[in-house]
């Protein structure tokens, strides 16, 4: 995958993106594991959870979903810059193939990085026994804003 070709503007990007992640409830209650994480991409794995599921051993829709938006989503927010932050304004996913496995892994990636807009995509792929089988790709437009500080 070609990495960006500007370096981003926090030197402390991965650490600031896991945070932003993992501060929210969804991503606590779901059990995301964070994998992966460099400018513009950003890959996160979700265990087989039977409430995750369509039936015995399959990944429902809207887990698969969740998981192509945040990660498309934190990858487009590993290019702000300190103070900023981001949320989701519209997502497309494509189911490919059933996600049958012990796992999923969402590999997200910035398209396009603007000031208040950014364009990611994010392929999941169905792991199951080693093997990976592209299950759903989403298309991500994120919109991306400063912050308030804290009154002095």
């Amino acid at each position: 995958m070609p990495s960006l070709s500007c370096a981003p503007p926090n030197p402390n990007f991965v650490e600031v993106t896991k945070r932003f992640l993992m501060a929210m409830p969804i991503a606590q209650h779901m059990g995301f594991d964070i994998t992966d994480v460099a400018p513009g991409r950003f890959e996160i794995s979700q265990p087989f959870r039977r409430e995750l599921s369509f039936r015995d051993g399959a990944f429902q829709a809207g887990p698969i979903g969740t998981l192509a938006d945040m990660a498309a989503a934190c990858a487009g927010a590993t290019m702000l810059p300190d103070g900023w932050a981001a949320s989701t304004i519209d997502y497309t996913l494509k189911l490919l193939a059933p996600a049958v496995g012990e796992k999923l892994v969402a590999r997200g990636r910035v398209v396009r990085s603007g000031r208040t807009l950014t364009v990611a995509a994010a392929d999941v792929f169905a792991v199951r026994d080693g093997k990976e089988t592209l299950c759903a790709t989403a298309l991500t437009t994120i919109r991306n804003f400063e912050t308030p500080r804290p009154r002095q």
